[in-house]
């Protein structure tokens, strides 16, 4: 991947919104450039009359969380504003007034898995995994909307226990909505564009505003809280010492 190439692609054609994450070479994990330019894209899809916003990855990887190549670097200050505007990129997408879709693909891990969770309509290619480890550096990012999805028992063991789902227990559980070979996800998109057009604009946006309770604020508060406190950055250094561990 050149290194002027653009972190997220946009293409809107027909009432659709395509965001792709661009760093495959990094998993797609969110750096800030990256969380700002799909916050901006998400924003926009908001507003410019988009029907159906499609969130995916290049590459073999949806996205693999956080960018921890800047970790040496980074200060707690750092990695809390990281956070907190991937809080709000999350918000932005749970409360679009269009439908969303998201393609995992490859790992879907941290952050990249509370993006797939945000989205109305969650395809699992064949052979992907899901995975929520923040927990172990403390951090409470997206487990409100897990909740919801699967149910409030089985998110907290699987955020506990940060134990990975494959693709059929995705589906199995209500994590992903359906599960596609890599050829499916076309179709299921054009399937998606023909369903969303099906109301006006307005009524759809109706649907989505009752259908989504607003606890914004209530999500923001939990992260931060726990994210605030000291030491951030060095539970982060030891999660990451512990997997490359296991991984050797």
């Amino acid at each position: 991947m050149s290194a002027d190439a653009p972190p997220v692609v946009v293409v809107r054609e027909h009432g659709v919104t395509h965001v792709t994450l661009n760093r495959p070479e990094r998993g797609n994990a969110f750096a800030l450039d990256m969380v700002e330019a799909a916050l901006a894209a998400v924003q926009a899809a908001s507003t410019d009359g988009t029907r159906l916003l499609v969130i995916a990855g290049a590459g073999k990887n949806s996205c693999t969380g956080l960018d921890l190549t800047d970790l040496a670097t980074a200060s707690d200050g750092d990695l809390l504003l990281r956070l907190v505007r991937i809080e709000t990129l999350l918000d932005a997408v749970w409360r679009a007034p269009c439908v969303t879709m998201s393609v995992g693909r490859g790992r879907v891990m941290g952050a990249g898995a509370d993006l797939f969770t945000a989205c109305d309509r969650r395809l699992a290619i064949e052979g992907s995994s899901y995975t929520f480890p923040g927990a172990v550096f403390g951090v409470a990012l997206g487990t409100r909307r897990l909740m919801e999805r699967i149910g409030a028992d089985l998110a907290r063991d699987i955020v506990r226990s940060g134990r990975v789902l494959p693709h059929d227990e995705a589906v199995r559980v209500g994590l992903a909505t359906m599960s596609v070979p890599p050829e499916g996800v076309e179709p299921e998109i054009i399937a998606a564009q023909q369903a969303a057009t099906r109301l006006d604009a307005e009524t759809a946006a109706t649907i989505h505003r009752l259908a989504r309770r607003d606890d914004s604020d209530v999500d923001l508060a939990g992260l931060v809280r726990s994210a605030a406190r000291p030491g951030l950055k060095d539970r982060i250094l030891a999660y990451r010492a512990r997997t490359l561990t296991t991984k050797a």
